[in-house]
Parts: structure tokens; sequence; C-alpha cells
């Protein structure tokens, strides 16, 4: 687990730059599981105010991936555009970050309502681009983790119960509306 608590600043250290793009990168991801855990949440306790929250917290998780870019670009690699490709090549788990990154920006754009009007029944099918967004994600912090995986695999954990929860809704609610049933009417 890192050094530094949910709330704090990360103690900086012998490698601050490290440790300021980790703890940006693990508040990207936590903001990113929140706002997908809100839906779960209002379905569960009906707390419909909750879905206010959904679009701020995804935007929050947006700003810290920016954030988590910038101190890549800047302070670790100081704008050397070679070196920053050349680590792109050969790091696949920074080429994943990269492709969530640029998910999450599409979204981030298209998440007003003046999009939402534009692109009409097409906007919620982009935006569940979320879901293979949030695995790339994980999968770009498991990946970069050197030897102990405990910590992505809590947050692995939280998305398989995240999905699971709606392949489990979106499986019951095609069940109750298939032929033979008594609400398939």
């Amino acid at each position: 687990m890192r050094s530094f608590d949910l709330g704090g600043a990360p103690p900086l250290g012998a490698d601050p730059i490290e440790e300021t793009q980790n703890f940006m990168g693990i508040w990207a991801l936590r903001l990113l599981l929140v706002t997908l855990a809100i839906t779960p949440l209002r379905q569960l306790t009906g707390q419909l105010w909750l879905m206010q929250l959904r679009r701020m917290t995804g935007l929050y998780a947006l700003f810290y991936v920016s954030m988590h870019l910038l101190n890549y670009l800047i302070p670790d690699q100081g704008l050397n555009w070679p070196a920053i490709f050349e680590d792109v090549l050969k790091r696949t788990f920074i080429t994943i970050g990269a492709v969530a990154l640029l998910g999450l920006t599409l979204l981030g754009v298209t998440s007003t309502r003046g999009w939402q009007r534009r692109l009409g029944s097409k906007w919620q099918k982009l935006h569940w681009l979320i879901y293979p967004i949030a695995i790339l994600a994980v999968w770009h912090f498991w990946w970069q983790v050197k030897q102990d995986i405990r910590e992505p695999l809590v947050y692995a954990t939280v998305l398989a119960v995240l999905l699971g929860y709606r392949v489990y809704r979106w499986r019951r609610r095609k069940n109750q509306t298939a032929p033979g049933f008594p609400d398939a009417a």
C-alpha cells in the first residue's frame, strides 16, 4: 500500500515527482470508481439526489488524470518528446493509460446538456465507454505496479463488483421482459 493516507498530501520522500504522479493517478482511479458507484448506490437506496454528483465526480476524475499526465510530461520527462514516445512504445502500461485518458477526455467534453441534445440517443451509447475506460485505468495501474499487487487488486475487485452489479441488473431486466413472464406485456 502507498505510504500516505486517504486525504493528505503524499510524503514526498526521495522521489517527489513519482510520489506526486502516484498520488494523482490513485485519486483519478478512486474518483472514477466513485463515479461508477453512484448509479448502483442510487438504485439500492432510492436517493435520486446522488445522480447530481455523477457528472461532477467524473469531471474531477478527468482533472486528476490530466494532472497525472501533466506531471508525467513536464516534471518527469521535461517535455522531451522523443523520450516520451520511446517510453510509450516501451512501457505498454503507459499506452493503456493514454487510451483511457483519451476516452475519458471525450466523455468529459461531451458531458454537457448541449452535447446530450446534439448527440441524442447516441450520447448514452457514447458514455457507455466509461466501462472499458475504467477497465483500462485499473489495467494501467496493475501493470505499473512492480511487486505488490494488493492495491491494484483492491481496485480491480471494486470495479468487478460495480460491473458485475450492472450485468446482474441487465440480465434480471432482460429475463423479466422475456416471453412467458407476467411482466412482459
